[in-house]
């Protein structure tokens, strides 16, 4: 509670600390958060109970419905993750990836036990080489495809450009997206893509000092620019 005199009221009120400890014993790692608004996040990881396995407990006190349950199997070729909620209900979680660094295949699905359908369902293929990387996915339940191309063409610049065709099979319609980036010195880089339906979107991103960034954005309908500029500054600072 603040209890400081008015002039002080805006300060009390951004006021925010996490206070958080951890715990080890052999392969168990236990890690307990606090938060201001007398959150308390605690998850155990017990890790490399076989090769490759890992599995996590977590809940949120005083939110009970909150607790669940994950497990992730990790292989050379191979990656599973699954988590259910330890409630009467939950909802079961499964997204698993297969290949290699250049070909892979990918699904990520929910599904609420609660009403008994699927909530989430995605698929996808996706090709990575040296200079590029090419997508194919399956999304929204099968109602949306979309394939996407990210090419490096100049990696001394950082000079990328990329596409994106989405198709939606319940409205019939086509989003294309176009978008590149350039990188102008080593701590200034440049982003812009505009798509078919003449929204376009750019920003200046510099980094001012290690790990700290300024950028500099703004949006625009090209059908519309008088109603729809959007202008946004944002500051990033890490330790």
């Amino acid at each position: 509670m603040c209890t400081r005199p008015q002039e002080y009221k805006l300060f009390c009120d951004l006021f925010l600390a996490d206070v958080s400890t951890q715990l080890k014993n052999k392969n168990i790692t236990t890690d307990i958060k606090v938060d201001t608004n007398s959150n308390l996040l605690a998850t155990v990881t017990v890790d490399e109970a076989a090769p490759g396995l890992k599995t996590i407990f977590s809940c949120r006190i005083p939110d009970q419905s909150s607790a669940k349950m994950e497990v992730q199997y990790l292989h050379d070729y191979t990656g599973i993750c699954t988590s259910v909620g330890l409630t009467a209900n939950p909802i079961v979680n499964f997204s698993g990836v297969l290949g290699t660094n250049v070909l892979a295949l990918g699904t990520d699905v929910s599904f609420d036990t609660k009403v008994g359908s699927f909530t989430k369902c995605c698929v996808g293929l996706s090709f990575t080489n040296a200079d590029l990387i090419a997508s194919l996915n399956l999304n929204d339940k099968g109602d949306a495809l979309s394939a996407s191309y990210y090419h490096i063409v100049s990696p001394l610049t950082n000079t990328t450009v990329g596409a994106e065709v989405t198709h939606s099979f319940s409205t019939d319609e086509n989003t294309i997206t176009v978008g590149t980036q350039h990188q102008l010195d080593p701590l200034t880089t440049v982003k812009a893509r505009v798509n078919n339906y003449g929204k376009a979107t750019a920003l200046i991103q510099h980094e001012w000092r290690p790990k700290s960034l300024f950028t500099i954005s703004g949006e625009v309908d090209t059908k519309a620019v008088d109603k729809s500029a959007k202008f946004g500054l944002a500051l990033a600072l890490k330790p």
